[in-house]
């Protein structure tokens, strides 16, 4: 189902393993364009301490401010409230989506940690416009 076959709004729940830098931006960018189509959150399967600060420093060259968010762990309410799972590679540890088929899109996107910037750069680039796509309905 298209985003855009629905008036309401939809549930999109963004998974990596780490929620410290791919999931982080999808988040972000879904709250920054979709605000009246999607309520967007993010989590990992295993969080790290801290949003990855070139991830950060990438956002912040599109005005979008991660510095004070701090990496979740996916929890099964989580699962269940999503309307749609979008798992940012499928390298996301410990999460098997098997019962949740339905709803789960497997993005496949490389992870950008330990990348230098200009790959980070690529990365949110190509997030940036699988949301937009997510938004206007594409996907």
């Amino acid at each position: 189902m298209l985003l855009s076959e629905v008036e309401t709004t939809k549930k999109i729940l963004f998974v990596c393993v780490e929620n410290a830098g791919r999931s982080q931006m999808a988040e972000a960018f879904a709250k920054a364009y979709g605000t009246t189509r999607i309520e967007a959150a993010s989590a990992g399967t295993m969080p790290s301490n801290e949003v990855n600060p070139i991830v950060v420093r990438v956002m912040q060259e599109k005005g979008i401010d991660l510095s004070v968010k701090k990496p979740k762990l996916i929890t099964n309410q989580m699962v269940q409230e999503a309307d749609v799972i979008i798992v940012m590679g499928c390298s996301a540890d410990g999460f098997c989506p098997a019962p949740l088929l339905n709803k789960v899109v497997d993005w496949g996107i490389e992870d950008p940690k330990g990348k230098p910037i200009e790959k980070v750069r690529e990365i949110r680039d190509e997030i940036e416009r699988k949301v937009r796509m997510l938004i206007d309905g594409s996907v």
